[in-house]
């Protein structure tokens, strides 16, 4: 017999929209391999605003090399790379003068707005030795009046980030932006985003409450989950709908890892080519010219 209270509880639950298993791996640069969920389908970038990429490197055990492997410079304009690091080690280094290496736990959230230029690659001592790579990048698309905004680079340490403990020792949720539980994000971003690391045990359970206008995806890494009656597996990229304020989902795994992404649409005309994330035609074209004339800035060996 269901209750009133599950049948409320259903009520508030979002469901499903759809999902889309692992697409074929496909080589970045000399340097990732990795399943891309969005930047394939136009359409569905609009449809998970502000979202315009996901590209997923499941753990990959890479050989010792002495050679620079990673993917060289390139520019961006008109919205923000975030890189995640679980396994391995990853460098950045950018036209601004910034960079980095990033290593397990950490993240480099990079705000491109008017342009930049920049390469990532495995870091040199990783390569040397060689070893097993995890990770993920997202890219996040900014408003038309923040695309031209000066570029910035944040390094968020694994230490800097803040997590939560899940009720009846469930699990834990590393809070990179947004606010889960009271905690903040470490991340400054430049409209309401929300993204977390979800690691849960068998049978433990999350609740996330989400805005009703909100879109709300997730990635499972490791293991599987459920949401009601449907059963995600590893590599499963799940859309959720507007149905309602929150989502619960039970791992059924022995070790259940997440990447939950939410986030406020940007209810503007969207038109991307490439490296670029622009409002109309005219500044797709704007961009290719700066970038051509080198108002991108200047990448030191």
């Amino acid at each position: 017999m269901v209750t009133h209270a599950e049948c409320v509880a259903d009520m508030l639950e979002r469901g499903v929209d759809f999902v889309i298993p692992a697409p074929r791996a496909h080589w970045v640069g000399q340097g990732f391999l990795v399943h891309g969920y969005i930047s394939r389908d136009p359409e569905l970038a609009r449809k998970l605003s502000p979202f315009l990429l996901l590209d997923y490197q499941a753990p990959f055990v890479y050989p010792p090399t002495q050679h620079r492997r990673g993917v060289g410079a390139h520019p961006h304009r008109g919205f923000e790379t975030v890189t995640l690091a679980f396994e391995g080690s990853i460098a950045h280094h950018d036209s601004t003068g910034a960079g980095g290496v990033i290593g397990p736990g950490d993240v480099q959230w990079m705000t491109a707005g008017r342009g930049i230029l920049h390469r990532e690659y495995h870091e040199r001592a990783f390569a040397r030795a060689g070893g097993r790579l995890h990770m993920a990048q997202v890219w996040i698309n900014l408003p038309a009046a923040k695309k031209m905004c000066e570029p910035r680079y944040q390094l968020l340490e694994a230490g800097s980030i803040g997590h939560a403990i899940l009720p009846d020792d469930a699990g834990t949720v590393r809070v990179v932006a947004g606010e889960y539980a009271g905690v903040r994000g470490a991340a400054h971003t430049a409209t309401p985003v929300g993204m977390l690391e979800v690691r849960l045990r068998l049978g433990g359970r999350f609740q996330l409450e989400i805005e009703a206008t909100h879109d709300l995806t997730l990635l499972v890494m490791e293991g599987a989950v459920a949401s009601g009656e449907r059963v995600f597996a590893r590599g499963d990229f799940v859309v959720f709908d507007h149905g309602g304020p929150m989502i619960a989902l039970e791992s059924r795994a022995p070790s259940t890892h997440l990447l939950v992404l939410s986030g406020e649409p940007i209810d503007e005309p969207l038109l991307q080519d490439g490296p670029f994330a622009m409002n109309t035609e005219r500044e797709i074209r704007r961009a290719y010219a700066d970038y051509r004339a080198g108002a991108f800035g200047i990448l030191a060996p």
